[in-house]
């Protein structure tokens, strides 16, 4: 089988997942809004930039597996000088080292610990110079939803998710960690973007909600440069970084250059070296 049909099988393999998931979850939180709506007004399927959230809801996961599957095979060329397709296969397959010796689920653990630890100093990375260049990409968004959640130019994806994934795996992690985590993150992942108002009351303190998310969205003088976990609070609480204002609730949503930004995802893609090759960083709003 040549590369180009193999991508295009690749292709309708992430589709024939993404678009039921995508149902289940449409459905799940137009009912949810419905009654408990952060910000009422307009459903999310008449939200500014549908197309463009869609056209990132698509392409990411496809983005996401073919830079994984290409990452992990060059880490293990280069580290452990394994070439060999059934190698490959037999290397990651169970995991390796000690770690891959322990109880899948404490190894899964482990992977959504360390991984929403690495990802919370990744993303405050994020948040300044040059790098906030590419992470606008995800703030752009002024009516976040659950469907915002894929919003990410590729650069990001590769330097945050993908990366930390992939060091975690090389590291030793089994794979098979992801057939539990990988349902957990999309879900969670639309979760904290939909437009509810939960705050799980003291479980706040334990797990990201929708309105803790929704801070970060702010404008930087409201929260947006606070609530940096993905998962687990516990890191802003630990660092310093923690918001939840109370009898508050977020509003508005978006980065400073709002009226200039691209809002179509071809222009969004090409938004990071076009201002660097015109001002430099980018403030956020």
């Amino acid at each position: 089988m040549n590369l180009p049909t193999e991508i295009v099988e690749m292709l309708g393999q992430t589709l024939a997942k993404v678009v039921p998931v995508t149902i289940a979850l449409a459905l799940l939180f137009s009912l949810l809004s419905h009654f408990w709506a952060c910000n009422p007004g307009k459903p999310w399927w008449r939200k500014r930039e549908l197309v463009t959230d869609i056209c990132y809801w698509f392409m990411v996961p496809l983005f996401a597996r073919v830079f994984r599957i290409g990452l992990l095979v060059l880490g293990a060329a280069l580290l452990f000088g394994i070439h060999d397709a059934d190698e490959l296969i037999a290397f990651y397959d169970n995991g390796h080292g000690p770690m891959s010796r322990m109880p899948l689920w404490l190894q899964a653990i482990l992977f959504l610990v360390a991984a929403d630890f690495m990802m919370y100093w990744l993303h405050r990375m994020f948040h300044g110079g040059g790098f906030w260049n590419y992470h606008a990409i995800h703030h752009s968004s002024e009516d976040v939803d659950w469907i915002s959640a894929a919003r990410f130019h590729p650069v990001n994806l590769l330097l945050g998710t993908i990366g930390v994934d992939v060091a975690l795996l090389v590291a030793g992690i089994s794979p098979g960690v992801m057939l539990w985590l990988g349902p957990f993150n999309i879900f969670h992942s639309a979760f904290v973007h939909a437009n509810l108002n939960w705050t799980l009351g003291p479980f706040k303190y334990v797990v990201a909600t929708p309105v803790f998310h929704r801070w970060h969205h702010t404008c930087r003088e409201e929260g947006g440069d606070t609530n940096f976990a993905g998962t687990f609070p516990l890191w802003d609480l630990l660092f310093g970084t923690f918001r939840m204002p109370k009898c508050a609730l977020p509003e508005n949503y978006g980065v400073d250059d709002q009226v200039s930004f691209p809002r179509e995802i071809i222009g969004q893609l090409a938004y990071p070296f076009r201002k660097w090759g015109r001002s430099g960083p980018a403030g956020q709003r």
